[in-house]
C-alpha cells in the first residue's frame, strides 16, 4: 500500500501520513513529481507524452505528462521524479539532468470506475531535455501503454477546447511553457 505525506499549501510535510486511497477519497493535500521530456525542433518544441494504461484509477487511455507520480511519504520531489522517469519510461537521469521548472496545484473531483476520485495535489515540475529515442524506451506496462511526441503549442491549444485525448493538467503545461519561454 502507498502512503503519502500530508502537506501544507507550500508543500511542507505536516508529520501526518495517509494512504493513497484515503488521500483520494477525502481530497487530502499531498505531493506529486512531474517530468516533462522535451526536444527542440525546427518547428518549435515537442513534448513526449505517455498514454495512460487502461488500468489506471484516473483518466485511463488518455495522454498525460511524460512521467509523473505521487511522492511517497518521506521522499523528496527530485528523487521521486528520477524514480518515476526510470520506472515508467526507462530513462535513467542524473539529478543535474532534471531542471526545476516550478510547481502548481491540481484539484478536481471526478468519478472513475464507479468511484469518486478527489485529487488535491501540489505538483513539482522538472524538465528533461536529454536525447531520447522512443523506440528504445522501456515502458512500465501497468502505467503506460505507449508514448508519442506532440507539438507543445498544438497540445496547449487543443486542451483549451477538447479534453477527450489529453488529461494533462493545464497548470503543468503552463509551468512548462513559462519555463521554456514559449
Amino acid at each position: 500500500m502507498e502512503y503519502f505525506d500530508v502537506v501544507t499549501e507550500d508543500g511542507r510535510p505536516t508529520g501526518e501520513v495517509v494512504s493513497r486511497k484515503e488521500a483520494h477519497a477525502k481530497g487530502i493535500l499531498h505531493r506529486t513529481a512531474h517530468v516533462w521530456v522535451v526536444r527542440r525542433t525546427e518547428n518549435g518544441v515537442e513534448i513526449l507524452m505517455q498514454k495512460r494504461s487502461m488500468e489506471k484509477d484516473s483518466f485511463p487511455g488518455q495522454y498525460d505528462t511524460s512521467s509523473a507520480g505521487h511522492i511517497p511519504a518521506g521522499d523528496e520531489p527530485l528523487e521521486s521524479a528520477m524514480r518515476e522517469l526510470s520506472e515508467e519510461l526507462g530513462i535513467v537521469a542524473a539529478p543535474e539532468e532534471l531542471h526545476f521548472a516550478g510547481a502548481f496545484r491540481i484539484q478536481y473531483e471526478e468519478e472513475f470506475h464507479g468511484e469518486m476520485f478527489r485529487d488535491n495535489e501540489l505538483a513539482t515540475v522538472y524538465v528533461y531535455d536529454g536525447d531520447v529515442d522512443i523506440s528504445k524506451l522501456r515502458l512500465q506496462e501497468s502505467e503506460v501503454s505507449e508514448v508519442r511526441w506532440f507539438d507543445l503549442t498544438e497540445v496547449w491549444e487543443e486542451i483549451k477546447t477538447d479534453r477527450s485525448r489529453f488529461c494533462v493538467p493545464t497548470g503543468g503545461l503552463r509551468t512548462l511553457r513559462e519555463y521554456l519561454g514559449v
